[in-house]
This record gives C-alpha cells, structure tokens and sequence, in this order.
C-alpha cells in the first residue's frame, strides 16, 4: 500500500535545530493503572517547550511535525514496559498535506520498533484554527483507518468548541485544564463538565480530565464520571524517562509503579 509524495514532504525546510521528549503519564483511576504517556517536545538538555517551538518556522511546521512522531515512538519503543500502554503524540492538522502520504514516516518507525499502531493516539488541538474542517475529517479518517486513537486536546479552550463534536466525533476529548482548575468550588465549572460528560456519552467519546493538580479537583471530576487524568497531581513530566506515579485509588497513596520504571 503505497501513497503519493506530499508538497510538504519535498518542499519543507530542514530542521536546524536538535530536541527530544519527555513523557507525562495518563492515568486510569477506575482500574488503578497507568493508561498511557503523553509525548512532549522538549529541548536535547531538558529544556521548555517554547524553547523548540519558538525556532519552529512555518516551512518548518511539516518536517518537525513528522519528526516529533518519529522521536515520541523510538523513545517509547524503548522506555514502556507494556506494549498495552498508550502513546499520545500531538500533531498539527495545518501541516498534514496529504494524510496518507503524511503518515508514511510515522508507520515506518512504528514498525522499526515493533511498536503496535493501535496504541498510538494522535492529539490535534481546539486552539488552533480549523481552517478546512473537511481536511480535518479527512485526516481523522484515514488515522482511523489505520487503526490509530484520535483526541481533541484543550477542549473548551478553543476556537470551536461543540461545533468541532458536531462535524466529526474523535475517540477522545481532554477536557482544558481551564475548566478544571477549581472545579471543586465552581458551581458553573461543575455544570459545563456535566453537560460534556452527557454529550460525550451520547457520542460515545472517552473524557479525560488534564492539568489536574489538587485532591479536591480530583475528588470533583471523579464524582462526575471522568476515568482518564494527566496532571501534576499524579506526576510531572520526566525528560527521556517514565516518573513515578500517584496512582488515585482507595487511601489516596502515592505509589510509584511496574511502568514507571525505565
């Protein structure tokens, strides 16, 4: 199964500068484990994200874009004890040409280092603008086809909110951490993730709560129905490595686990 050359492929710019990842945990506190780590961009000596985004040019946006796919999935081939664990790895649908030319490197790492296609979920974020919704249908199909997960990452943050949930429906929304910072003493917080809550069901969309940082916040989304968590509550990301992990269950006790050890 071959796909055509891309523009971007041919056209984009070299990278002139180097970067590596850390990784962020997802954690499924119904069953007690951890769900999957998220890939994020960092510098080769641990530096922010905004270190390497900075230098990223918009002839740039498509050659780093696939290199982040690239790196996120030799790092993980290494460092993941499970090949059950899932790698979240974000993209930006504004420098996807092609989807089924663009995905061509992506599938190469994955079977250099035999790591299972289903366990990777790609993230597009609500707070870049959708230009082309039908490009972006376009490339949630054919990530589906291939049997990757997709999310909308910063949902209730962006530029088109409910209307993006009404033209395609991803496997998965990360609910903004705006939204969840206080929600245990927002009356309105608790009320817009309740109506989230009801249309992801309805949708048959899995919610997972991000930037969760306190118990209380915790305490609250868990009583409203959310199973999947990411934040500093449960681990901060470690650069090139697996942190330990605070895994929410009876007792609340800070435990480091089987896949936090690289």
């Amino acid at each position: 199964m071959s796909a055509p050359a891309c523009p971007g492929c041919q056209s984009s710019k070299p990278l002139d500068f180097t970067f590596s990842m850390a990784f962020q945990p997802i954690v499924d506190t119904s069953a007690s484990r951890v769900w999957g780590y998220e890939a994020l961009v960092r510098g080769e000596a641990g530096e922010g994200a905004y270190s390497i985004l900075s230098r990223v040019s918009d002839e740039q946006k498509y050659r780093f874009d696939q290199a982040c796919r690239v790196k996120a999935i030799e790092l993980a081939a290494r460092l993941f004890p499970s090949p059950e664990l899932h790698l979240s790895i974000n993209f930006l649908p504004n420098a996807v040409y092609e989807p089924a030319a663009c995905l061509r490197a992506t599938l190469a790492a994955a079977r250099k280092s035999d790591f299972p296609l289903g366990s990777i979920m790609f993230e597009f974020t609500e707070s870049e603008e959708m230009t082309d919704v039908a490009h972006l249908q376009n490339i949630i199909g054919e990530y589906r086809k291939m049997g990757f997960i997709t999310a909308l990452d910063d949902f209730g943050a962006g530029y088109a909110g409910l209307g993006l949930l009404a033209d395609f429906q991803p496997d998965l929304i990360k609910i903004d951490m705006k939204l969840v910072r206080g929600i245990d003493q927002s009356r309105s917080r608790q009320a817009i993730l309740s109506a989230i809550l009801h249309v992801a069901r309805e949708l048959g969309i899995t919610v997972l709560a991000e930037g969760v940082e306190t118990e209380t916040e915790f305490g609250a989304l868990k009583a409203a129905g959310v199973k999947l968590f990411q934040g500093y509550y449960f681990a901060r990301p470690s650069f090139e490595a697996l942190p330990p992990v605070r895994i929410a269950a009876e007792g609340m006790a800070a435990v480091q686990t089987k896949q936090a050890v690289a």
